[in-house]
Protein backbone atom coordinates (compact mmCIF):
# COMPACT_ATOMS: atom_id res chain seq x y z
CA UNK A 1 0.00 0.00 0.00
CA UNK A 2 1.08 3.73 -1.09
CA UNK A 3 2.11 6.21 1.57
CA UNK A 4 -0.55 8.22 -0.49
CA UNK A 5 -3.34 5.45 0.44
CA UNK A 6 -2.27 5.21 4.19
CA UNK A 7 -2.63 8.76 4.29
CA UNK A 8 -6.20 8.79 3.02
CA UNK A 9 -7.05 6.16 5.03
CA UNK A 10 -6.21 8.19 8.35
CA UNK A 11 -7.61 11.29 6.87
CA UNK A 12 -10.73 9.51 6.60
CA UNK A 13 -10.55 7.99 10.03
CA UNK A 14 -10.08 10.77 11.21
CA UNK A 15 -13.14 12.69 9.80
CA UNK A 16 -15.57 9.42 10.33
CA UNK A 17 -14.19 9.73 14.10
CA UNK A 18 -14.65 13.88 14.80
CA UNK A 19 -18.34 13.28 13.85
CA UNK A 20 -19.23 12.45 17.53
CA UNK A 21 -17.12 15.78 18.59
CA UNK A 22 -20.31 17.63 17.63
CA UNK A 23 -22.91 16.21 20.05
CA UNK A 24 -24.06 19.15 22.32
CA UNK A 25 -23.41 18.01 26.21
CA UNK A 26 -24.13 19.94 29.39
CA UNK A 27 -21.17 21.83 31.12
CA UNK A 28 -20.76 20.44 34.23
CA UNK A 29 -17.83 20.79 36.41
CA UNK A 30 -17.47 18.88 39.37
CA UNK A 31 -15.44 19.08 43.03
CA UNK A 32 -14.27 14.99 42.97
CA UNK A 33 -14.95 13.60 46.43
CA UNK A 34 -16.64 17.08 47.24
CA UNK A 35 -19.25 15.91 50.27
CA UNK A 36 -21.09 19.62 50.86
CA UNK A 37 -23.45 20.00 47.66
CA UNK A 38 -23.05 23.87 48.13
CA UNK A 39 -19.47 23.41 46.86
CA UNK A 40 -19.66 20.21 44.96
CA UNK A 41 -20.21 21.92 41.23
CA UNK A 42 -17.61 24.82 39.85
CA UNK A 43 -18.72 27.06 36.97
CA UNK A 44 -21.95 28.61 35.84
CA UNK A 45 -23.77 25.68 35.43
CA UNK A 46 -25.49 24.50 38.36
CA UNK A 47 -28.46 21.84 38.81
CA UNK A 48 -30.65 24.86 38.48
CA UNK A 49 -28.72 26.63 35.76
CA UNK A 50 -27.64 24.44 33.06
CA UNK A 51 -25.03 25.12 30.83
CA UNK A 52 -24.82 23.69 27.31
CA UNK A 53 -22.07 23.64 24.78
CA UNK A 54 -23.27 22.73 20.97
CA UNK A 55 -22.71 23.83 17.49
CA UNK A 56 -25.24 26.05 16.34
CA UNK A 57 -24.38 24.87 12.71
CA UNK A 58 -24.81 21.02 13.46
CA UNK A 59 -27.40 21.31 16.14
CA UNK A 60 -31.10 22.91 16.49
CA UNK A 61 -32.16 24.80 19.31
CA UNK A 62 -35.15 22.50 20.10
CA UNK A 63 -32.34 19.88 20.51
CA UNK A 64 -30.68 21.93 23.44
CA UNK A 65 -33.50 23.22 24.66
CA UNK A 66 -34.94 19.67 25.15
CA UNK A 67 -31.20 18.76 27.21
CA UNK A 68 -32.10 21.69 29.63
CA UNK A 69 -35.64 21.02 30.46
CA UNK A 70 -34.19 16.95 31.03
CA UNK A 71 -31.66 18.51 33.13
CA UNK A 72 -33.63 20.53 35.09
CA UNK A 73 -36.29 17.54 35.51
CA UNK A 74 -33.68 15.21 36.76
CA UNK A 75 -32.56 17.59 39.33
CA UNK A 76 -35.44 18.57 40.45
CA UNK A 77 -35.03 22.02 39.88
CA UNK A 78 -38.06 23.12 37.74
CA UNK A 79 -40.30 21.65 35.14
CA UNK A 80 -38.63 23.51 32.23
CA UNK A 81 -35.48 25.86 31.49
CA UNK A 82 -35.54 29.02 30.01
CA UNK A 83 -32.59 30.48 28.57
CA UNK A 84 -30.87 33.69 30.29
CA UNK A 85 -27.65 34.01 27.78
CA UNK A 86 -25.36 33.07 25.08
CA UNK A 87 -22.18 32.93 24.40
CA UNK A 88 -19.38 32.34 21.47
CA UNK A 89 -16.28 30.78 21.64
CA UNK A 90 -15.96 29.93 25.24
CA UNK A 91 -17.01 25.93 25.00
CA UNK A 92 -14.71 23.13 22.51
CA UNK A 93 -13.46 24.20 19.23
CA UNK A 94 -16.29 22.36 17.30
CA UNK A 95 -19.33 23.25 19.97
CA UNK A 96 -18.10 27.12 20.14
CA UNK A 97 -21.66 28.15 21.04
CA UNK A 98 -22.46 28.15 25.10
CA UNK A 99 -26.05 28.74 26.13
CA UNK A 100 -27.29 29.60 29.75
CA UNK A 101 -31.02 28.22 31.25
CA UNK A 102 -32.83 28.85 34.37
CA UNK A 103 -35.02 26.17 35.70
CA UNK A 104 -38.50 27.40 36.85
CA UNK A 105 -41.56 25.91 38.11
Amino acid sequence: MSRVKILNLLILAGLLSSCTLLDPFVDRRRNAGEKNMAKLYVGASTPENPAICYNILTTNYEEVKKMADEECIKHKTGTHAVPVKQTQFTCRLFLPTHIYFKCVK
